[in-house]
């Protein structure tokens, strides 16, 4: 079985469309990539969307590993400024109360579950570790469908998914939920055991 571990993205600028990370997200994301160059991976993958990439060229370069894309990686819904925030912000709202709702720009909550569920089966029965740098909402989306709402951590829906938090799977087993113990080892530290070992 595959270790699994989706990634979400580091700390992005509070722009509309596809914007990119801050200098924290950046120090966030290459802390994240040293981690996971201790750690060893055989495969990355990221979402099209700027954040996503920019967090995984991090890994990739700690790993060197390329990144490949995967549109199933993609966030459930990105605001690209065409509407109002608060309009974005309520569709959102609405997105995960209502799991079948079609918002108007992006997927419903049960599509992007879905969506993200199909990567995942995709690659958990073959060896090794991979890395897949996704998004906030659609991995509890994915969490949601996987393992119901009553598996998660209290607060994780409404409060969403830390920057460059890691949810490890082992196959379809979830082991940790968006975790950011990686972050808080300092230099020279004894690194934690992978998922799986």
């Amino acid at each position: 079985m595959s270790i699994v571990y989706l990634v979400q993205h580091a700390e992005k600028e509070r722009t509309p469309g596809d914007p990119g990370l801050t200098s924290l997200g950046r120090d966030t994301a290459a802390r994240t990539g040293e981690w996971f160059g201790g750690v060893g991976v055989d495969a990355l993958y990221c979402s099209p969307l700027l954040r996503a990439r920019q967090t995984a060229q991090h890994i990739g370069r700690a790993t060197g590993l390329e990144a490949q894309q995967d549109d199933r990686l993609r966030e459930r819904m990105n605001w690209d400024g065409a509407q109002p925030l608060e309009e974005f912000l309520t569709d959102w709202a609405r997105c995960t109360a209502d799991r079948g709702y079609v918002p108007r720009v992006g997927d419903s909550s049960r599509r992007a579950g879905d969506r993200l569920l199909s990567f995942v089966a995709e690659h958990a029965d073959g060896p090794g570790r991979i890395v897949a740098v996704t998004h906030g909402g659609v991995t509890v989306d994915f969490l949601r469908t996987l393992v119901g709402d009553d598996q998660l951590p209290a607060g994780l829906i409404a409060e969403g998914v830390p920057g460059c938090a890691l949810t490890v799977l082992d196959g379809l087993t979830v082991v940790r939920i968006a975790t950011t113990d990686h972050l808080a080892a300092e230099a020279g530290e004894a690194r934690p055991a992978p998922a799986g070992e």
